[in-house]
């Protein structure tokens, strides 16, 4: 498969995830936390989602010219482990991740504090949404939606 073709299919899945998210959000309180602005590609699609949540997103460095852009008190700059991990425990309802960059050595050191800290910032109930699996005693794997190929994208349900 080319590399295009696997992004796509990783987009596909990552959207059908995505819109799937309402109907189980719904009694789950808190925030969404969106780790990674990029494009703002994902957080403008969230936003149409779940229109009546509190999206805060988390970006490492700022790229002007990116829009939408959250506003100034939703949106945190700073390297998202320290910054993510000054928010209370228990804040969330949705945690989506999707900052793997397919650097091997970089994505293992990320495996070893983002499950823990999204297992954290999660409500019991909330649900981590991520491009990379988040081995965790706290977070269970979810179903995923119809088309959906296992290990593509990853959705977890805090327990």
């Amino acid at each position: 498969m080319s590399r295009l073709d696997s992004f796509i299919r990783r987009m596909q899945a990552q959207r059908d995830i995505l819109n799937a998210l309402p109907r189980r959000l719904d009694g789950v309180p808190g925030l969404v936390l969106e780790f990674g602005l990029g494009s703002a590609r994902t957080y403008d699609h969230l936003r149409g989602l779940l229109p009546d949540r509190r999206i805060v997103v988390f970006e490492s460095v700022v790229v002007e010219g990116v829009r939408p852009r959250p506003a100034l008190e939703d949106f945190v700059v700073g390297h998202l482990r320290d910054t993510a991990a000054a928010w209370p425990d228990g804040c969330a309802a949705l945690v989506h991740a999707d900052i793997e960059t397919g650097d091997e050595a970089g994505d293992a050191e990320l495996l070893t504090w983002l499950p823990a800290l999204a297992a954290r910032l999660l409500v019991p109930g909330g649900y981590a949404v991520s491009g990379g699996a988040l081995p965790h005693p706290d977070l269970a794997p979810e179903p995923l939606p119809p088309g959906v190929a296992e290990g593509r994208y990853h959705v977890l349900r805090r327990v």
